[in-house]
């Protein structure tokens, strides 16, 4: 991900860029609590300031627009009425899963045509997802059982609905069943007090492709995604660990290739070249800030020691080369770092240098970054050879008469026709990928 201008243009003057609920096979690895989102009430009784992400909601009427003009808004009503009905910490944990999944399900289904497509907003549209899954959690921040309930197992809750809601806990391959396999990850929306409208075309393109088999000349390639928060504390406690390690590990369920996709930067794919091990700090959808090397959670297979540098592995060439869309796919290997035996970081086009510290991968220094560092680290200790990396889709842009966030449409004919043609081309991106396989 990488932050936008006010004017989204795409000067090639560097910004700073925004960018188990599974048995761990052979690993025999304890892995940390699945992160709780964020913090959760002290005592079952008293309700929770909402987070400053779950605020949004209620900061203008954009949202309740986006979930009504989906057919949305009965989501986390509903999902309230329900859980107030619950007699116990246990129905309460199986009704936030299901509640989960039957949401992720919910939104791929519109996505790829099937069910009663409700409302008149655009059905690729990712936001009605976000916003339905935010009413969710804040629903079990303020709820008051009539039971006991302590912070850790509100936490709980919280954990469970968002992994089922983002498809994490049911990204999956059948064993043995003839078919190549790709994963592919998304993100929310981000940087929503800039621009409340804001979808996120990585999310979109991870909807329109859940479950779904791209045909290529080499043989059918079967796609599973998942959609990851844009929060610093969730990626510490290993969410992106937790959901692609069952995918990565060898063994009859591996991937046989896994592209995590962010959005980036005005009119272009980019196929990020260099992963670096650096946070930047810039302010994540809950305004929390990290500046740092990349903490490995515990218990995760990792190199050791840690590196400043990871490498893509996708045939990154044969993709550029098969011409997949509209957009430019540009092998972009520009990176910060501070050369070894310096102090100051300085830019390098063409990758990091030996023995260097990094400051920014060739996708920046933001969660996109750190989900591709994180994603192909894992890689590395598992199997180096798996194909694997980063894309960036072009930003995600308003048509020219509905710029203003304060008086602009919720949608429009050119943002819906842009975010159209950005999954079209992720789709021909990942199937060039499949194909090139040996």
């Amino acid at each position: 991900m990488r932050p936008h201008t006010g004017s989204h243009t795409g000067s090639r003057a560097r910004t700073r860029l925004y960018a188990l609920g599974t048995v761990l096979l052979a690993c025999a690895l304890t892995f940390p609590a699945a992160p709780a989102a964020q913090a959760a009430p002290a005592s079952s009784g008293a309700a929770a300031e909402p987070t400053a992400e779950e605020a949004r909601l209620s900061a203008g009427p954009v949202p309740g627009e986006i979930l009504r003009r989906a057919g949305f808004d009965d989501v986390a009503p509903e999902f309230a009425r329900a859980l107030a009905e619950t007699a116990t910490a246990e129905e309460a944990r199986e009704l936030a899963g299901r509640a989960g999944r039957e949401l992720w399900r919910r939104a791929v289904d519109r996505a790829q045509g099937r069910g009663g497509q409700e409302g008149e907003l655009s059905p690729d549209d990712d936001r009605p997802l976000y916003w339905a899954r935010l009413g969710m959690t804040r629903a079990i921040r303020q709820w008051q059982p009539a039971f006991p309930l302590d912070a850790a197992e509100r936490a709980d809750l919280l954990a469970r609905l968002e992994r089922a809601s983002r498809g994490q806990d049911s990204l999956d391959f059948p064993a043995d069943d003839g078919l190549r396999r790709a994963v592919v990850t998304g993100f929310d929306p981000f940087q929503l007090d800039g621009d409340i409208r804001r979808s996120n075309p990585s999310g979109a393109a991870a909807l329109a492709l859940d479950g779904t088999v791209l045909s290529t000349p080499s043989g059918p390639v079967r796609v599973e995604t998942a959609v990851f928060p844009v929060r610093w504390s969730d990626f510490a406690e290993g969410t992106v660990e937790r959901t692609l390690l069952p995918h990565l590990t060898p063994g009859p369920r591996q991937a046989d290739l896994f592209l995590t996709v962010s959005q980036g930067r005005p009119g272009q794919f980019d196929l990020e070249r260099f992963n670096g091990a650096w946070r930047g700090g810039i302010l994540d959808n809950v305004l929390d800030s990290d500046t740092g090397t990349i903490p490995v959670p515990d218990g995760v297979p990792t190199v050791d020691p840690q590196p400043q540098w990871t490498v893509t592995t996708l045939p990154y060439r044969r993709v550029i080369e098969a011409g997949t869309g509209p957009f430019p796919v540009l092998d972009n290997t520009f990176v910060r770092e501070i050369p070894a035996g310096a102090t100051t970081p300085v830019p390098r086009p063409d990758g990091p240098t030996p023995g260097s510290t990094a400051r920014e991968g060739s996708g920046g220094d933001y969660l996109s970054n750190e989900i591709a560092y994180r994603a192909t680290l894992l890689r590395d200790a598992l199997d180096p050879a798996l194909p694997g990396g980063h894309l960036h889709t072009p930003v995600l842009e308003f048509g020219p008469g509905n710029t203003s966030p304060g008086t602009g449409e919720i949608s429009d004919e050119v943002f819906v026709r842009n975010r159209l043609a950005i999954t079209a081309q992720v789709r021909e991106v990942v199937r060039a990928a499949a194909d090139a396989l040996d």
